[in-house]
């Protein structure tokens, strides 16, 4: 290299990184993440595909883009409630609060009192428990199917989990019931028809290799027409007088009834009606974070607490406190969308509407997260050209709308009222994109 060659007037280093701008990056992204910004812009600049007087600029512009994460926030405007490919419930601000607490030391399992070692996720178990007082006793686990692989595994490995053929379902992602129940050891005992299920046929199929029951809410599908199910109440009836545990699986996590949702089980009427335990997830109806929740007998959970299992999907500290925060709390975003004023979202669909030359027409949004199939929750979307989609998509702040019927609708269901003027930008962008 000879002392005109333009690549010696290339910052060092130990410049670029003493730059406040990099500085203040560095505490949010860490050193690593910097140095290879850096590295990757003074190679650049080495390649002739940057000048060195750019190097600066582009180190300072580059640092303030950069994420902590490659996951990128969505705007959803589909007016899936329960959104799956969106992580399901977004958190409430309390949970994000509980979060940022729990993300330092604290007293997971210490009793600062005495400094011994103390139960584990003590506070969630108890705020469970007074917003779902038919249960005696709750345990948090790391998600739904974990939850109910757990207790197969405690009441029923090497027997039998006795099950309609009518509950059989499959869950996201491909995973069948059948195939979560066999894993763990137990052998299924299908009893009944797809669509018709009687109390004898629990009752026939219940002897001394039963080691559980198993009512699971189909919670994705609807089956119409001739059919017939056995409830809670008769169940425990047949249960009882043989001593085998009722499960009952809810998987939206609903804690007490909504009349919004009258269809939808919820762990207090279940457990009420002769559950001996509920399993259901915390991330869908409840609104917290990915967990998986158990509600109900003491004996029962204590049983399911004590196998090795627990131990492999317990619940780690940020999960139990996201979910004491949010069932404290009472509501979260999911809670708000699903009971969200349709003239509201009236109001705010035309007030985009007309800000972008735009339609205004009625749309449904849905629970999700196989919640509350079929039920529709009446609203209102700005109709928009299909090309729009993608655009909204790729756009920033990234926007996901519903493309139906050669149209890109945009329901606010989903978006906080906060937000409407960040929507607004990213829809005139995104038009504008389309007409190019």
């Amino acid at each position: 290299m000879t002392e005109l060659d333009p690549r010696r007037r290339i910052p060092r280093t130990d410049q670029l990184l003493a730059l406040p701008e990099v500085g203040d990056a560095r505490n949010r992204l860490g050193e690593n993440v910097i140095r290879r910004v850096v590295l990757d812009l003074q190679d650049k600049a080495r390649r002739g595909e940057l000048a060195p007087e750019e190097v600066e600029p582009a180190v300072v512009a580059a640092v303030a883009q950069c994420r902590v994460t490659s996951l990128r926030p969505v705007l959803n405007a589909t007016g899936v409630v329960v959104h799956t490919n969106l992580g399901r419930a977004p958190l409430s601000a309390a949970a994000l609060e509980a979060l940022i607490t729990a993300s330092g030391y604290v007293d997971v399992e210490l009793d600062l009192g005495t400094g011994t070692r103390s139960k584990r996720g003590v506070a969630a178990r108890e705020a469970l428990l007074e917003a779902c007082p038919a249960a005696e006793d709750a345990l948090i686990v790391n998600n739904g199917a974990a939850a109910l692989v757990l207790a197969t595994t405690a009441l029923a490995a090497g027997r039998e989990v006795v099950i309609s053929r009518g509950e059989l379902i499959e869950i996201g992602a491909g995973f069948r019931l059948p195939d979560l129940i066999a894993s763990t050891g137990a052998r299924l005992r299908e009893v009944g028809t797809t669509n018709r299920t009687h109390l004898r046929d629990y009752t026939d199929a219940m002897g001394p290799d039963t080691g559980c029951v198993l009512k699971v809410h189909p919670s994705n599908f609807r089956v119409q027409g001739f059919t017939t199910s056995v409830g809670l109440p008769e169940l425990r009836e047949a249960t009882a007088a043989q001593q085998i545990p009722l499960i009952s699986d809810l998987g939206s996590g609903l804690l007490t009834p909504d009349p919004a949702l009258p269809d939808e089980p919820d762990a207090f009427t279940s457990l009420t009606a002769g559950a001996d335990i509920v399993t259901a997830s915390g991330d869908k109806l409840l609104g917290g974070p990915q967990a998986g929740i158990v509600l109900g007998r003491t004996d029962v959970i204590t049983r399911m607490a004590r196998h090795p299992l627990a131990r492999a999907v317990r619940a780690d500290k940020l999960t139990l406190a996201a979910i004491e925060a949010t069932v404290a709390a009472g509501t979260s975003p999911v809670t708000e969308a699903l009971h969200a004023d349709p003239a509201r979202l009236r109001s705010r669909a035309e007030r985009l509407a007309a800000a972008v030359d735009a339609s205004v027409v009625a749309h449904d949004g849905r629970v999700g997260g196989g919640g509350a199939p079929g039920v529709p929750l009446p609203g209102w979307a700005v109709r928009l050209p299909e090309a729009a989609a993608v655009h909204l998509r790729t756009g920033d702040p990234a926007v996901l709308p519903r493309v139906h019927d050669g149209a890109c609708l945009i329901d606010l269901r989903c978006i906080p009222d906060a937000d409407d003027d960040r929507l607004l930008e990213a829809v005139r962008a995104a038009l504008r994109s389309a007409e190019r």
